[in-house]
């Protein structure tokens, strides 16, 4: 599997190299939410998108695809759509539960994100929507590259977003996952996340369909591994098992050794548990191998 396009919107631009520039020079997307009153929440921050507008009755995540799929290449004939989104279109029930006009219930179900992406493009079929939380985009990426490495597709498209609204900010807020400063990833003084809002596209092509179309190769995708620890419904079990299950199976797709891996992008939520969860994971995995590790959420 290679991966020959990629795009990405989020609260620092709207291309690759822009939001690569900026992350390297430390730059930080987290700033006051002025979307909502954030009064009666745990935190004033979130990393919205700047200048991010719909019309009255439309959802945010119109525009935010806009801005999304505008630098895609033309896509391979026959390629499969693979959406992604924990909570899609939701601003749509927000507006309708304050007795705002909008254009009905059923645009704020996320596989509406599905619908809307294969309109944009000008695809046959909405492809299938998952909805997995904070995993949701990571599983798309697997299940695009599950289906190639079978034989059933040659091109996946993977297109994944959410917004920042105030229905999962409250959620958030009471859950009391939410830090009043910008969040700060595996520090000992941790108080949890800040939420943020975005969207990135992926095509993914069999290796020898993308050299035939001449498309360029930006990467490969070697393994892919998804688990479930089952252990609560927002909390992670303190040894990690769910993630050491996720990694072995990646590397098991691999076929490679754990003595490889040279660094690590970790979910590092900024969550007192999360983050010693995935540091506990990791010393598992790895033992006590020094390895660089990050998280691109503060």
């Amino acid at each position: 599997m290679v991966v020959t396009a990629a795009a990405v919107t989020a609260s620092l631009g709207d291309d690759l190299a822009g939001v690569w520039e900026r992350l390297l020079a430390g730059e930080s997307g987290i700033a006051p939410v002025t979307r909502f009153s954030t009064e009666a929440y745990g935190s004033q921050l979130a990393a919205c998108i700047p200048g991010l507008k719909t019309p009255a009755g439309a959802s945010l995540l119109e525009p935010l695809l806009e801005r999304l799929l505008g630098d895609l290449p033309s896509l391979p004939e026959g390629c499969t759509l693979i959406t992604a989104t924990t909570k899609g279109a939701i601003d749509r029930l927000e507006g309708w539960c304050r007795g705002r006009a909008g254009r009905g219930l059923g645009g704020a179900l996320p596989q509406n994100l599905g619908t809307l992406v294969a309109h944009r493009l000008g695809l046959d079929r909405p492809g299938m929507n998952l909805s997995a939380a904070c995993a949701s985009s990571t599983i798309a990426v697997a299940k695009g590259a599950a289906r190639i490495a079978a034989g059933r597709a040659e091109a996946v498209l993977i297109v994944c977003a959410d917004l920042v609204s105030e229905f999962v900010y409250s959620g958030f807020s009471a859950l009391q996952a939410l830090d009043p400063r910008p969040c700060r990833p595996f520090d000992r003084d941790r108080r949890g996340l800040c939420l943020g809002e975005g969207g990135a596209a992926l095509l993914l092509m069999s290796e020898s369909r993308c050299r035939a179309e001449g498309r360029p190769i930006l990467g490969r995708l070697l393994g892919w591994g998804v688990a479930n620890d089952a252990h609560h419904i927002t909390a992670p079990a303190r040894d990690g098992c769910g993630l050491v299950q996720a990694v072995e199976e990646a590397l098991r797709v691999a076929g490679l050794p754990a003595s490889v891996v040279a660094a690590i992008n970790a979910h590092g939520t900024g969550t007192v548990y999360n983050d010693l969860m995935e540091l506990t994971a990791f010393r598992t995995l790895f033992g006590e191998r020094p390895l660089p590790l990050h998280s691109v959420k503060g």
